[in-house]
């Protein structure tokens, strides 16, 4: 009987003991009780601005400079990796680092646009051009995608590109309408539309959740065994 109850006893004590593995492996060795201490939150602020920053600038300075190996994404993109390495070096749970990879990927997917909105919006002109052919794109899914325009300017010279912010269901050859160009051309021309947030509207939502799960990923990455005692686990 009493070896009965030391087998039972063993494998709840080592059920007991995968299940804190697995735990502290998924989101993480966090011990400490209530609010974590303020230079750790800090710290996980400051990882998180400095990614957004790495990730968002080496975007815009590739756009503002004309560098396309930086202004394409693939820079940013070896930011965001780089931010989840740092992560699992320091010992963060491994679904808060895939969390953070996943953001980290989507921002950098995005950065280029916005980059190029603010080149646009700051140093941007505006011309009239011509709408020379309406074309409905096809979506991913094979839905009804953006409608592209072929545009010319006043001198009947196309624009390499076609311009879909602007162009409407109801555009028609022959319409007049406005597009910013750059005039050091680093970044390709688009039609002129009000974004209520600007050109950091379709990133900053993603930027915060970025910043917000790197705290959350710093904090937790610590064990704390007393007020002002605190290790991440080596193993």
């Amino acid at each position: 009987m009493m070896s009965v109850r030391r087998r039972r006893r063993g494998c709840a004590s080592g059920a007991s003991s995968l299940a804190a593995h697995v735990r502290n492996t998924v989101w993480g060795p966090a011990e400490f009780v209530g609010s974590p201490p303020r230079w750790l939150v800090a710290e996980g602020f400051l990882l998180g601005i400095v990614g957004v920053v790495a990730i968002v600038g080496v975007s815009l300075f590739g756009a503002w400079t004309g560098r396309p190996l930086l202004s394409g994404g693939e820079a940013s993109l070896v930011c965001a990796a780089a931010l989840a390495v740092y992560l699992m070096c320091v010992r963060a749970g491994r679904a808060l680092v895939g969390i953070t990879a996943l953001l980290a990927t989507v921002l950098a997917v995005r950065a280029p646009q916005a980059a190029a909105g603010v080149v646009l919006e700051s140093r941007g002109q505006v011309e009239s051009v011509v709408v020379t052919a309406v074309e409905q794109g096809r979506a991913v899914d094979g839905g009804r995608g953006r409608y592209l325009c072929t545009v010319a300017d006043a001198r009947g010279v196309p624009l390499e590109v076609p311009i879909w912010r602007g162009c409407e269901p109801t555009s028609r050859p022959g319409d007049v309408m406005s597009v910013v160009y750059d005039p050091e051309g680093t970044v390709s021309p688009r039609g002129v539309r009000r974004e209520a947030w600007g050109p950091w509207g379709e990133v900053a939502p993603w930027a915060a959740a970025l910043v917000g799960v790197c705290v959350v990923a710093v904090v937790r990455s610590m064990r704390m065994s007393g007020s002002a005692d605190a290790s991440r686990p080596m193993g």
